[in-house]
């Protein structure tokens, strides 16, 4: 095909236009290309301005989306101030209940009831200044939700301003879902009544002051015994029994202490030595005086084994002990109370009619028949007579024990110290395990008042639910109409403008997985105790148990048993096997079995969804409401007046630039740590 005609042909019709743009060789002619070239740089430029408009009017979204994050982002911190406000309150009321049961133990702690009162008095410390504090603090997080709000506005209102640039301009705003407060801050103000547990532990110290009085009788009378045994010098129970009855180290063992020493040994020792000394025992001599002196001290040591056989010490699984130890006569008037003054075992005869009695037959006296036997005592009465010769009588009876028992190289003379100690002891130890009871059933009240004042602090934590709970709706709209370009317009095109535009878009809060082990309550912790060096000396080992119980409120409150046990195993001077031992065992079940629940401590984040899942939850017809915020927006003004336009009152309860959330103060001083929030760089946050 050639364009143009043949030789000597008729041209066709048209084909002058056309050989305007082909020539006779069949290219392009220079207006052909002129005009592909203007063409082809029309469409290009027609499609950058067309990206530019496009692009342009996209931008919108992306700031609603932005201004919608921006706004979640006030009730993100808000929830994050809440949540730590709420963990300090709780953690310092456990803090003051474990403080107070500590106090407790130690009150039961014989010795340590000055100690125990002061603990006791801390921990009401702790406790008056957890009820400050949480009155501070239910105000202050009323005062800051009131605010959200208008923080909620600012902060995204400030995104939308930060996004308009040059001519493109942007006015908008995020609101709040629900609009207003549907929290419940009460709990943060629920009391807890300490006084049963300070009254406990002040009768706890004077019931353990009672205990350790008795202990300290007790261990006195068993000192005193043992000495009497075995400890003093020259002379002892142990020593006499050696010389004068000849006993073996193993019938006669040494106790080089008290421990493990009881008056049962001194017992069995005396049963050994009066057998000894029986069984040794010979009745005779060259006169009358010696008869009677040997029949006298045969019929003792037949006597004092009698008694000491039937002699009784017994531990008891109450705590007392039952101590017979027999008191041996001393002298002629305590014989009269014997068996040896009434028991018929004195020989008789009849002497010129008259019957008499005498020591032995072997009397020189005891020269008639015989008549049987008759007590002393029958001699002072007169139904016998008296021997002439022996002259026995309630005397000489009496004066077998008397020298060794006024002489500390007597057996009988360390026997009655003995005896003597073993019923105060008997006494001491009665004294003791009745104390030991009364303080055991105020053990059992003070679980019991413990475990109800921990059941006082486990109410329902604070319900949060702040403006925004539901999400934000930011309603963003592009101001009036912007020209293209005129380098992308001008040569080519006629002018083209970017059309006015809004856009909405919504953001909730979601768990930011990331963060589940970036415990915020543990990095407040650590600026708050670095705040103030008074805290640590203020608070001692107890700023320990409560930073303890602040980091773990998110862990199911395992670390109320955690933290709680090891301050009460930190305790001094409990030792196992007593009531402070068994209630500290008890308090730490009591602590074991808490039902608190867990608290996702994860940083919450702003994510987009959509408008509609906002507007359900409030409500409201996405369309009709979309319309009608749109159509509220404002040609200018203020984001304030925008959010008023749809029914939205903002108020400042605050003031300023920071504001004191609540005042933390510290235990046992008049130091307060303000707990103060950077309103400005909550604006900032977006």
């Amino acid at each position: 095909m050639r364009t143009g005609s043949g030789s000597g042909a008729e041209p066709p019709r048209g084909a002058p236009v056309i050989s305007l743009f082909r020539d006779d060789e069949g290219g392009f002619t220079t207006v052909g290309v002129a005009v592909a070239l203007v063409l082809s740089l029309s469409l290009v430029f027609a499609s950058a301005g067309a990206a530019w408009v496009t692009g342009r009017s996209s931008e919108v979204q992306r700031v609603a989306d932005a201004c919608a994050m921006a706004g979640e982002n006030a009730v993100a911190a808000f929830s994050t101030v809440t949540q730590v406000l709420d963990a300090c309150v709780l953690s310092m009321g456990l803090a003051g209940i474990v403080v107070l049961g500590a106090g407790l133990v130690v009150s039961c702690v014989p010795g340590l009831s000055v100690a125990g009162a002061q603990m006791t008095q801390a921990g009401g410390k702790i406790l008056d200044a957890r009820r400050t504090f949480a009155r501070s603090a239910a105000d202050g997080v009323e005062r800051l939700e009131a605010t959200l709000p208008l923080l909620i506005v600012a902060n995204s209102a400030s995104c939308v301003a930060a996004n308009s640039t040059g001519e493109t301009s942007y006015v908008g705003c995020a609101l709040p879902f629900p609009a207003e407060s549907r929290s419940d801050f009460s709990p943060l103000d629920k009391d807890v009544d300490d006084e049963r547990l300070s009254q406990l532990s002040g009768e706890m110290g004077e019931v353990s002051d009672e205990v350790e009085e008795a202990q300290s009788r007790v261990d006195e009378a068993l000192e005193r015994g043992w000495r009497a045994d075995c400890g003093s010098t020259p002379y002892c129970l142990r020593e006499r029994a050696a010389s004068l009855a000849g006993l073996s180290s193993a019938q006669n063992p040494n106790y080089p202490s008290p421990d493990g020493w009881t008056f049962g040994a001194a017992l069995l020792r005396a049963r050994r030595y009066y057998a000894a000394r029986l069984s040794s025992a010979v009745v005779g001599g060259s006169d009358a005086e010696e008869i009677t002196d040997s029949a006298c001290r045969k019929a003792f040591y037949e006597y004092a084994l009698e008694q000491v056989n039937a002699g009784i010490y017994q531990e008891l699984g109450d705590g007392t002990v039952v101590v017979d130890l027999p008191s041996l006569p001393r002298n002629a008037s305590q014989t009269r109370s014997t068996e040896l003054y009434t028991d018929s075992r004195w020989p008789c005869t009849t002497e010129d009619g008259v019957r008499t009695l005498h020591s032995s037959t072997l009397c020189p006296g005891a020269t008639g028949a015989a008549s049987g036997t008759a007590s002393v005592a029958e001699v002072d009465s007169g139904a016998v007579a008296r021997c002439d010769e022996c002259r026995m009588d309630v005397g000489d009876l009496g004066k077998v024990a008397s020298a060794s028992t006024s002489i500390a190289n007597g057996f009988e003379h360390h026997w009655r110290i003995i005896v003597e100690a073993s019923e105060d002891y008997e006494r001491a130890r009665a004294d003791e395990a009745a104390a030991q009871r009364r303080l055991k059933d105020l053990a059992d009240e003070g679980e019991d008042a413990f475990e109800q004042a921990l059941e006082q602090l486990g109410v329902t934590r604070p319900t949060l639910c702040p403006p925004g709970a539901w999400g934000c709706v930011a309603v963003v709209a592009r101001g009036s109409s912007r020209s293209v370009p005129s380098e992308l317009t001008a040569s080519f095109l006629s002018e083209a403008k970017l059309p006015e535009g809004a856009a909405v878009s919504a953001s909730v809060l979601a768990p930011d997985s990331s963060t589940e082990d970036n415990n915020v309550l543990a990095s407040f912790f650590d600026a708050l105790a670095a705040s103030d060096s008074a805290v640590g000396g203020a608070l001692d080992g107890v700023m320990e148990l409560w930073g303890g119980l602040l980091v773990g409120y998110g862990s199911a409150y395992g670390s109320v048993a955690d933290a709680g046990g090891e301050f009460l195993d930190g305790l001094d001077g409990v030792l196992g096997g007593t009531v402070g031992a068994w209630l500290k065992g008890r308090l730490k079940q009591v602590m074991e079995g808490l039902g608190f629940e867990p608290v996702d401590l994860r940083l919450r984040k702003p994510v987009l969804v959509n408008t509609q899942d906002v507007l359900d939850q409030s409500g409201l017809d996405q369309l009709s409401s979309v319309r009608e915020l749109v159509a509220a927006l404002p040609d200018s003004g203020s984001a304030t007046d925008f959010a008023r336009s749809v029914g939205y009152w903002l108020e400042d309860e605050v003031g300023g630039e920071r504001f004191t959330v609540a005042e933390l103060p510290i235990p046992g001083t008049e130091l307060t740590i303000p707990l103060t929030i950077d309103l400005s760089a909550l604006r900032d946050a977006s």
